[in-house]
Formats: C-alpha cells, structure tokens, sequence
C-alpha cells in the first residue's frame, strides 16, 4: 500500500539520531551455527542490531499481510520475512512499531533491521531508506457499509468526493496519497492503524475506508461482513522490504534470498496460502 511515511517526521528523526550502521557484525557462513544450506547469501559485511538474529520492524494491524494472534506475529509478510531469514541463516524476531515509524527507526539503526509491513515501493520513501526487490503487486480499495446505499459501484467516484464524506485511512500509507489526490473535497481521517480506520466506519465514524485490496478483502470476510467494497484502483504498488541506506550488503544479502525463494517456489506458495 502499501504506504508512504511522513518525510517530515522522517527527515527530523533520522536528523535526530543520525543515519548510522548497527554495530553488531553478521555471522559468516561458515561460523553461524544456525545457517542453513543456502547460507552462502550472508556476508560479513553487512551488520545486524543483534548477531544471528534479523530484527524485523512491522505494524501487525493489517492482515493478511502481518497481524497477532495472541502474542504471535502471523500472516504473509511475516513468513516472508522467516523464510528470508532463514535463507541468510538468521532467525527472525519481530518488533511491533507503528507503521508511519518504521522507515524512521530502520533509518535511525539500533531499533530494527529492515522493515516489512505492505510497504509500497515510493520515491518518497527512497530519499530515507532503500527498498529490496518486489515481491508482491497490489491495488487500492474502498470499502463502505453495505447499509449506505448512497455510495455504489457505479457513482463511488462521484459521490465519494464530497465535502460530507469522511474516508479513514491508515496514516502514511498510499491509500492516504490517493484519497488526498483524488477525492480533494472529502475530509481525510487518518488512523495509526488500519482495524481503528475499519472500525471507525462501522461505527458511523467515517463513511468509507481506503486502503489495499487484499487488506479490504480480508477485513470484510473476516470482521466486517457488513460492509462491501464500492471501487477498485488499479494502482499496481510493488510491495518490498525497507531497509538502511547505510547497510548496503544487507539489502543485497536479502534480494538474494528474495531471489531464491521465488525460484523455489516459496513465495507462489505463501501467496496461495495467505491471500489466495
């Protein structure tokens, strides 16, 4: 989506604390004594907050892609994520950060090692923190409930762009972008999350959310039922993985991986499980 981060608050951060590499070195192949067979991806030129471990920034709050079951990290991203770690003979820890603070504390280093929560690859973004290769395309979506029947398929364009309509969107994110550029005369209620935007229209809160496709499409199979979606966008985001600017070798490491695991078919498989 997936998303793009406040560069202000991004820039006066990263000023802040300063862009630094981690301190801790990565395990070569042949000393990690977790590698696996296609360890020969990692490298000791890259660092990691913590040696053997890849830190993970996420924002579990938007499922498929990455949300908690009980104290659990689960969903898409999530495995992704494992299974590039494991590639790099690293095991994966997660940390549970805000989404529109995630490019800002893997800029920053000593918080996280890349970030992975539907991140859309931006220009914006790119100023900050590097992208990896893609590994999934998405669109947009915007949902209503199903018992406004002035919003339809047919009119959404129109009628959504009108000064008593508010959409909810997650603050940071692509779907925040479009509505601001495409539905000016409509009120833009950004949320921290994407379930508060969700639940923020089911509450009379707000008339519409705009977020990623397979983002809607889970949220109204799952816990909004009585809601549908009125307009599908087009926008074709590459979603990758965010990582430092001054960790280079890392980025390469995991487009690597990356690399494999569409080759082996992990990544087709993952899909199919999570958002097929």
């Amino acid at each position: 989506m997936k998303k793009i981060a406040s560069l202000v608050a991004c820039a006066a951060l990263v000023a802040s604390f300063g862009l630094f590499g981690c301190s801790s070195p990565a395990p070569s192949a042949a000393s990690s004594s977790s590698s696996s067979a296609s360890a020969d991806v990692t490298a000791a030129e890259y660092t990691l907050v913590t040696p053997g471990t890849l830190t993970v920034a996420t924002s579990p709050d938007y499922p498929p892609f990455e949300s908690l079951e009980g104290e659990e990290f689960v969903g898409f991203d999530i495995a992704l994520a494992k299974a590039v770690a494991e590639e790099l003979g690293l095991t994966a820890e997660f940390k549970n950060l805000q989404f529109d603070t995630i490019c800002t504390a893997v800029a920053a280093g000593g918080q996280a090692d890349i970030g992975i929560s539907g991140f859309s690859v931006d220009p914006e973004r790119e100023l900050t923190i590097d992208f990896t290769s893609s590994y999934y395309v998405d669109n947009l979506s915007v949902a209503t409930m199903t018992s406004n029947t002035e919003i339809t398929e047919e009119n959404a364009k129109e009628t959504l762009n009108q000064p008593e309509v508010t959409i909810a969107v997650q603050s940071g994110t692509t779907g925040e972008t479009y509505v601001q550029e495409n539905f000016p005369n409509a009120k833009v209620q950004p949320y921290g999350n994407s379930n508060d935007a969700f639940a923020a229209m089911q509450a009379g809160q707000a008339t519409a959310v705009c977020t990623n496709k397979a983002v809607v499409e889970k949220m109204l199979s799952q816990a909004y039922t009585d809601a549908h979606v009125v307009l599908n966008i087009a926008t074709g985001e590459d979603y990758a993985i965010v990582s430092s600017k001054d960790n280079p070798e890392l980025t390469k490491a995991i487009n690597e991986a990356i690399a494999k695991l569409e080759a082996n078919g992990t990544i087709e498989a993952l899909i199919a499980e999570y958002l097929g």
